[in-house]
């Protein structure tokens, strides 16, 4: 959910596409269908989706009074908890209110009766109270609470002593955003930036995901390579990570793991992001936290046909979106080749990357190739499906059941692949693009299977081999004393 973080399929597209770097005859991007997205201007990219649903998203109003912005800058101050917080790799987040707002705002009409909650039963009559002021629809509050209690459980069952206060705390902000959602809706853009003020909405996703995370039994897969990252970030090239893509709680995750050890990383990753996830006002408030190229999904740009030329049109102006930006350089980019999120197999239950398209792979490799900025190319591996796995099936309609677990996850990084020099390893050039995406996937599926054998198979760090190096960065940094000693 959070950013819920998540890529979308960038359907066929004309030679126009990203004419600012090269020509390109067909862009088949499966950027992944379920990821969030980043809005800097042209709102024109959802205005498909306004004729096809009946939804009209105006600009959200970041207009507000410097009293209406400290008191939200209040509601995420953060407050580390003293005790034994073992699950937690950073200090437990947690509402410090110093003045209680007024139940509506009187500059932007804004309600904020969840702020003012002090228990649970505040909580839900307060959804009773929107839903009655009709700024709440009933099916959206039932969706909520049905997030609430299963947030609850995850969160109870991470043995936290402070449990109880962080899903008050927590849920109580994410009530109020999404209630926002329905009041004063949010457009994204073709490119959207990461909105930290004057609602910081990057650490607001963080916060949300945090307790959801068993950090004792959660690894990252070759430290040294983000590492490695960082340095190129500094000079300026630009970077592209070829994931599979596990769940709505994707960006938390990359995030979280490497918030302590490299904190650049985390917070300048953009990722390519489908059109779902920015629609449904349970996702939104965490999708506006991340930085966001927002493209329509090719399993779904031709749901309502007469709609599918301007979707592609739209994606168009996606794409020329990326390409400025690599052209830019300074640039980490995360895309799912897959197209969307892992399912399980059908006959044996088990969890595994889904299968790239090649297509995906080539078309952003030549855009990084043709920007005229140094880029690499790393294959990453991510494993996170308990902390909130997708529905077993594709849906169309928007909305969907969400369950939450708490669990441990696990990022790990290839090294970068060069493609001039894999080109030289081959013998027939036809087959190229295929070998070249197969070999990144197949790099994936075994650092995903490292993962696996480590949180799974409780082997833990010593799941390691010649090739995956796996650590827990946040036992060394001196922010994270809470969990040094497990």
């Amino acid at each position: 959910m959070a950013a819920l973080c998540n890529a979308a399929a960038v359907g066929t597209a004309a030679a126009a596409t990203a004419t600012a770097v090269y020509p390109v005859k067909s862009l088949g991007f499966n950027l992944s269908s379920e990821m969030p997205l980043h809005g800097r201007a042209a709102p024109r990219f959802l205005a498909a989706h306004r004729q096809s649903r009946g939804l009209g998203f105006p600009r959200l109003k970041l207009n507000y009074s410097a009293r209406t912005k400290m008191r939200i800058k209040a509601t995420t101050a953060l407050v580390e908890h003293t005790g034994t917080v073992e699950q937690v790799a950073g200090p437990s987040k947690k509402l410090a209110v110093a003045e209680q707002p007024p139940e509506t705002d009187s500059g932007t009409g804004h309600s904020h009766r969840f702020l003012n909650v002090k228990t649970e039963e505040d909580l839900f009559m307060g959804i009773r109270k929107e839903i009655e002021a009709k700024r709440l629809p009933a099916s959206a509050a039932a969706a909520m609470e049905e997030v609430y209690r299963n947030y609850h459980d995850a969160v109870i069952e991470s043995g936290d002593p402070n449990a109880k206060e962080i899903v008050l705390s927590n849920m109580a902000v994410t009530f109020d955003r999404i209630l926002l959602q329905f009041e004063d809706p949010f457009t994204f853009s073709s490119y959207h930036k990461a909105i930290r003020d004057p609602f910081d909405y990057y650490t607001f996703g963080q916060n949300y995901i945090r307790p959801l995370i068993d950090f004792r039994n959660s690894y990252v897969g070759n430290l040294a390579y983000f590492d490695e990252m960082d340095k190129q970030l500094k000079q300026g090239h630009n970077i592209v990570l070829f994931s599979n893509h596990q769940s709505e709680a994707d960006p938390a995750v990359i995030a979280l793991m490497l918030e302590t050890s490299n904190p650049n990383i985390a917070e300048k990753i953009t990722y390519v992001a489908g059109d779902r996830v920015v629609l449904d006002p349970i996702c939104k408030p965490f999708s506006m936290g991340r930085n966001l190229l927002c493209v329509y999904s090719k399993k779904h740009i031709d749901d309502v046909p007469e709609l599918a030329e301007m979707k592609k049109k739209a994606n168009a102006r996606t794409l020329k979106e990326m390409a400025l930006l690599l052209r830019k350089g300074g640039q980490v980019i995360w895309i799912a080749p897959s197209g969307g999120r892992d399912r399980p197999d059908s006959d044996t239950k088990e969890w595994f990357p889904a299968s790239f398209d090649v297509a995906a792979v080539d078309n952003m490799r030549r855009l990084v190739e043709h920007s005229g900025v140094s880029g690499h190319l790393y294959p990453l591996a991510l494993l996170c499906y308990d902390i909130m796995p997708p529905p077993p099936q594709v849906e169309r309609e928007i909305g969907e059941k969400r369950k939450i677990g708490f669990h441990g996850v696990g990022i790990s990084v290839a090294p970068e692949i060069n493609f001039n020099e894999f080109v030289a390893t081959i013998r027939n050039q036809e087959e190229v693009k295929e070998a070249f995406s197969k070999t990144i996937y197949d790099t994936v599926v075994m650092h995903y299977n490292v993962l696996k054998s480590a949180i799974y198979g409780g082997k833990g760090t010593d799941a390691s081999n010649s090739l995956v190096s796996l650590s827990q960065p946040w036992k060394r940094s001196s922010s994270t004393s809470n969990v040094e000693n497990l």
